[in-house]
């Protein structure tokens, strides 16, 4: 039985947030092998965390640049230490190294980070984004550097794969393609939808605090909705997200249809008892949590190039449209609203990619295979990997001594 130890970012939220959702999908990954899993985070805990006592998995609080973490997971000792983004192994990486170098080291991208960062300074130069603006950005540097140094790096999106094999050369091998782990919807799952007459309104949903998810939905409020409104002048758009900021709320006006409903309590209710999802994306990266959820609820939706990213194989179609233009993106979603027989088809197409895209068995059973065989393999595949070796003698001397100072400084 393996001793696995996660180190998060933050303590995860299922119901604010996908990756969230996405960590405790791999957390029972490993608990179905009966694997015994320590989650540490040096974050606030909060009221809406997972409940890993219920869950049967450790929880413990962890400080950065602390040595009291070294003595930690020295006594751990864990088989298997997974990172959750890499400035937690940029963080943490050359302590886990140094006290249990045995152990093997995965990072969990989420997604990747330098590329919605770079898209979204872009965006904001009102540039067009190419992978020369992602291979020049200092973040990309970083999180490229982290992906060597760990010996196996979980990657979301086929499209990301691809972005890290074609553009930076990382080999096969230091990767492992897994999306989210989803049930297969079944002809029992579709009973329990609203059909078609029973759904009303349009909706989208998305923690507030994710710089993509508000830009959305200032982009509906300035854009979008008012299109939308002027063809159908009774719909509403209820839009449901964690953590609203006053900026947020401000946009709440009952007399537009513009409902600014804040944290929904069950996220696959509130998307069901919709007719439509609206995710007009402008930049981000990884797979949106929001549109994998309406095709689970039967709700076709409205994205663009980038909310669909990483969503769909060519060979088949949207769970409804996808567009980067606003009057396209308007005009869909009112036709979409309206006309049934579109709406049924644009359902079944969800259906298709759930089953055919994300199926949890297939990629829970790769996975877990993957990782046994790096256990049993461990020192061929690090011989492999001079880069993140040569990565990890500077780490082990550069990140280390300036932690080191830190701690000390703050002991002063």
């Amino acid at each position: 039985m393996n001793t696995i130890l996660i180190i998060g970012s933050v303590w995860p939220e299922p119901s604010s947030t996908a990756a969230g959702s996405r960590m405790l999908q791999l957390i029972k990954l490993f608990l179905s092998k009966e694997w015994k899993i320590t989650f540490a985070c040096a974050a606030k805990k909060s009221e809406h965390m997972v409940d890993f006592a219920k869950l049967g998995v450790s929880s413990v609080s962890i400080e950065i640049n602390n040595s009291n973490f070294d003595a930690f997971v020295n006594k751990l000792n864990p088989d298997i230490v997974i990172f959750d983004r890499f400035m937690i192994e940029e963080q943490f990486g050359w302590r886990v190294t140094k006290e249990c170098p045995n152990a093997l080291r995965i990072l969990n991208t989420e997604d990747l980070h330098c590329l919605r960062k770079t898209r979204q300074e872009c965006f904001k130069k009102n540039i067009p984004f190419t992978t020369q603006h992602l291979v020049q950005n200092d973040i990309t540097k970083r999180e490229i550097a982290s992906i060597y140094r760990c010996d196996i790096s979980l990657i979301i999106s086929d499209f990301e794969m691809s972005i890290l094999k074609e553009t930076f050369n990382i080999k096969d091998q230091f990767l492992h393609y897994i999306p989210f782990l989803l049930p297969p919807i079944t002809i029992e799952t579709t009973k329990h939808w609203p059909v078609y007459e029973e759904r009303s309104d349009f909706v989208t949903i998305g923690n507030f605090l994710h710089e993509p998810n508000w830009n959305s939905v200032v982009y509906l409020k300035e854009t979008i909705w008012p299109l939308i409104r002027k063809e159908l002048p009774k719909a509403t758009l209820q839009i449901y997200g964690a953590y609203p900021s006053p900026k947020v709320t401000q946009l709440h006006n009952p007399k537009e249809g513009f409902i600014i409903a804040g944290r929904a309590k069950n996220a696959i209710e509130v998307i069901q008892k919709g007719r439509v999802c609206l995710a007009p994306l402008r930049f981000g990266a990884g797979i949106k949590g929001k549109l994998a959820e309406a095709m689970y609820c039967g709700t076709p939706s409205i994205t663009t190039t980038i909310g669909a990213e990483g969503m769909l194989a060519e060979e088949s179609d949207w769970n409804g449209f996808i567009t980067d233009d606003p009057l396209r993106f308007a005009k869909s979603a009112v036709t979409l609203y309206q006309n049934k027989n579109l709406w049924l088809q644009s359902q079944q197409n969800g259906i298709e990619i759930i089953n055919t895209r994300f199926q949890k068995n297939t990629f829970a059973a790769s996975t877990m295979d993957r990782i046994i065989q790096l256990q049993n393999n461990l020192q061929q595949h690090r011989s492999d990997n001079f880069i993140g070796s040569m990565l990890h003698y500077h780490t082990l001397r550069s990140t280390e001594f300036m932690a080191r100072w830190i701690e000390e400084k703050n002991k002063a």
